[in-house]
């Protein structure tokens, strides 16, 4: 997988399943520290999924 294309297709996962697990949230995390910055493609991704969040459309879960 390109590194571009990483957070991106993490939260495709998050999108498809519904549910923001740790281990999706930690990899997120995990490439935007190794990236160090946030591309636009990135940005609009992460953006979506925090609008997802805000409506209830995903849920938080503690345990996969």
């Amino acid at each position: 997988m390109k590194a571009s294309a990483a957070i991106r297709h993490l939260v495709e996962k998050v999108l498809y399943i519904k549910r923001l697990t740790p281990d999706l949230e930690n990899q997120i995390n995990a490439e935007l520290t190794r990236m160090g910055y946030v591309s636009d493609v990135d940005y609009e991704a992460l953006e979506l999924l925090m609008d997802h969040m805000d409506r209830g459309l995903i849920q938080l879960v503690s345990n996969p």
